[in-house]
């Protein structure tokens, strides 16, 4: 069987990372946290990194941090994709904040900024975009509304880590996590950078913002024993940081590998049933996705041949059971047809360091092979 993502494979030079932390007697807000948090801060290309326990954490401490700061209120509107994973939205409304759902581009799976505009309220106080399956949804279109309309923009970054946003009015390329307001970013194991557990960080060039999100992410304190904010614990262990240490300077050439079975993939994958989605701006490809209107039965062929696959996402966060009566589940399938689409027809087929290229010639050829014509 080709597992969808073999992370034993990926993790086993790593090992030695854990057993040093073990060995330290250090668990917490150490030497490796520091290490880690000032390399990813110099990687991603921005003033700050701050560490903390997920993806979620770190989406949902930057939306309470902007309200600690005044920026935003309870009922404020933030723009977000559709079709994204339900975290994007969860950290929106966990903070009292109303998510405003917009349609992706077909042709990208990213939102399309062609809509963003017409979404905007005067309760609007931020875009976020979601660099899906490592794809970067940032354009300078994007960039000019948040300037024009005053609006912070936060990445969610979560599957992009050293994707790179080339401008064409920019002079140097920036990378994905450095291009807004602030990012948040996961280190879930299945991640291109991918800790041994949860992890998560935020980046920014804010000092006010990246200040008050320290306090916040350990009970609100900033000084030991002195809490001048109602915060949480939620803080990246040292042996996550150790991990995502190590890792690191891997992730360029991990990377790379991943763009060359993606190459692969779009240069060589050819049936009627299938179509390869080709980003038309960097991607570091966490997820190769595939549309098909017979995905169900293609994955169970596929499946049936050896090869793992799996569906990002099978219901659209709107259609979950946890946002029932609420604005979102009125939304109807008229009006977000682009995100049902994907929703019904997305497979993601493996893409990742651990393939070899004999499994990727035989990820290819059956994919090519499938017809099942009834």
């Amino acid at each position: 069987m080709i597992k969808y993502l073999d992370l034993q494979a990926i993790n086993k030079p790593y090992e030695h990372a854990a057993d040093e932390v073990l060995r330290s007697g250090w668990y917490l807000r150490g030497d490796y946290t520091r290490r880690f948090e000032e390399a990813y801060a110099e990687y991603i290309g921005t003033k700050h990194c701050i560490g903390c326990g997920n993806g979620l954490d770190a989406l949902t401490l930057i939306f309470r941090a902007y309200k600690e700061m005044g920026v935003m209120q309870g009922g404020d509107e933030v723009i977000v994709p559709a079709n994204t994973y339900i975290a994007s939205i969860l950290a929106i409304t966990e903070n009292g904040l109303k998510p405003v759902l917009v349609e992706p581009d077909i042709n990208t799976l990213q939102i399309d900024d062609s809509l963003i505009e017409q979404a905007i309220t005067p309760r609007t106080r931020a875009i976020m975009i979601v660099h899906l399956y490592g794809s970067c949804a940032y354009t300078d279109r994007i960039g000019d509304l948040c300037r024009r309309y005053r609006l912070k923009l936060i990445e969610d970054n979560a599957q992009a880590h050293g994707c790179v946003f080339a401008s064409s009015v920019a002079v140097h390329p920036q990378r994905t996590g450095s291009l807004g307001s602030a990012a948040a970013h996961s280190f879930y194991p299945t991640k291109n950078l991918g800790a041994f557990g949860d992890a998560g960080a935020i980046t920014t060039n804010d000092d006010e913002l990246a200040q008050l999100l320290r306090a916040l992410g350990n009970y609100g304190s900033a000084r030991h024993y002195v809490f001048d904010h109602q915060g949480v614990n939620s803080r990246i262990d040292e042996i996550q940081a150790a991990i995502l240490l190590a890792k690191l300077p891997h992730l360029d050439a991990d990377n790379r590998h991943r763009k060359e079975i993606a190459a692969r993939y779009e240069r060589e994958v050819i049936n009627d049933h299938v179509r390869i989605v080709l980003s038309p701006r960097d991607s570091v490809y966490h997820i190769f996705p595939i549309l098909s209107p017979r995905r169900d039965e293609l994955r169970q062929y596929l499946f049936d041949n050896g090869v793992e696959t799996e569906i990002h996402y099978p219901i659209a966060p709107h259609r979950q059971q946890c946002y029932k009566n609420t604005p979102l589940s009125s939304l109807s399938s008229s009006s977000l047809t682009i995100t049902e689409r994907i929703h019904r027809e997305e497979l993601s087929i493996p893409c990742n360091p651990s393939l070899s290229d004999d499994e990727t010639a035989r990820i290819v050829a059956l994919i090519n092979s499938f017809n099942n014509a009834k």
